[in-house]
């Protein structure tokens, strides 16, 4: 397996097993890419198609269909890349390099929908792991990273659902919540709405942030319990007069009036 100093697709070298998981492998530095891309190309059971900085084109890596995207967090600005790359690759798994083990990396890290994270002290047998267990929807982390996902995930439970009728968004990021809800596209709430489909995707990124969400079908979700409970709480609907009862009642036949 080999790879030029440009980030270009590897050739395969025909020692990697069918189905073993397509690896591309994202960072500023280049000796840090290479590096990588070399020890995994010496493993059986990955196959590294690609490298590139963050200026590479999101479609330049979807056309490698990777599996599981390797990204270097330690530059500032990694994981804002990577949110136009898992658009370009909604399947593709990323597993974050050099991953502090502090809670504001680690949350930073799930908003942006990180499936693995390898330590700055990481071995290439612990990104294998990595990129394994990212492939098989697991989280392989240190007691210490978990510890901290679990904390910050027990704060949430405790805390009170945010109300998409509520001051949490602004009045275009309440329609378009509720449009998502309605099982819209982007595309379609821009022509809904009479905007551009990237200011949408800009609206859709803020909701998931503010509402501390990652999936928009968690918008969906939400959306769904706050029309539920806005209807619930309208009074049900009168029942239907009889003209003739009422007529009876007052003792006047059917073609008298009052």
């Amino acid at each position: 397996m080999t790879i030029d100093s440009n980030g270009k697709p590897l050739t395969p070298s025909g020692s990697v097993p069918v189905g073993a998981p397509r690896v591309f492998v994202l960072s500023e530095f280049r000796l840090l890419r290479d590096g990588v891309v070399l020890a995994l190309s010496q493993q059986s059971s990955v196959e590294p198609v690609g490298a590139g900085d963050l200026s590479t084109p999101p479609q330049e890596i979807a056309s490698l269909r990777p599996d599981v995207l390797l990204l270097d967090i330690t530059p500032a600005g990694s994981l804002e890349a990577s949110r136009a790359i898992r658009e370009a690759v909604p399947q593709t798994k990323i597993v974050a390099l050099g991953a502090a083990e502090a809670e504001s990396v680690l949350m930073e890290c799930a908003r942006a929908g990180v499936a693995g994270f390898v330590a700055p002290g990481g071995s290439i047998g612990d990104v294998v792991a990595a990129v394994h267990s990212a492939m098989c929807g697991e989280l392989v982390c240190s007691p210490r990273t978990a510890g901290l996902l679990l904390s910050h995930v027990s704060a949430l439970a405790a805390r009170p659902p945010h109300d998409l009728d509520k001051d949490a968004l602004t009045q275009r990021e309440k329609e378009i919540a509720q449009l998502v809800g309605e099982g819209l596209s982007n595309k379609q709430i821009a022509l809904a709405l009479g905007i551009q489909n990237p200011t949408v995707k800009n609206h859709v990124h803020n909701i998931l942030s503010k509402l501390n969400m990652q999936r928009r079908i968690e918008i969906a979700a939400q959306s769904a319990r706050v029309r539920f409970a806005a209807a619930k709480s309208f009074p049900p609907p009168r029942p239907h007069t009889n003209g003739s009862a009422v007529h009876g009642a007052l003792g006047i036949g059917p073609d008298q009036t009052i």
